[in-house]
């Protein structure tokens, strides 16, 4: 008795398509190999700027204006750096 071959068919490989715009961008890596984490300390000091911004905050736009504030609070600190060094 003669046995058949299995027939094997490959399947080419499907990728799954992700809704986030952002997954096909890749961190650099240092030269020691490791990947730069700093979005997550950017985090923390968002959250850490809005509390702040919006506990002291007298009305509700200015708790609004908080939160804008809290966004962009890098370059608050660049722009105070920058006038302390005289630059």
């Amino acid at each position: 008795m003669v046995k058949a071959k299995k027939r094997t068919t490959k399947r080419a490989k499907t990728t799954k398509k992700s809704k986030n715009p952002f997954a096909n961008i890749k961190c650099k890596t240092t030269p020691s190999g490791h990947t730069c984490k700093t979005g997550g300390i950017y985090c923390i000091g968002f959250i850490g700027a809005a509390v702040y911004y919006i506990s002291t905050a007298p009305g509700f736009w200015m708790g609004v204006w908080g939160v804008i504030k809290a966004l962009v609070w890098p370059a608050f600190l660049v722009f105070q750096l920058f006038k302390f060094l005289g630059l």
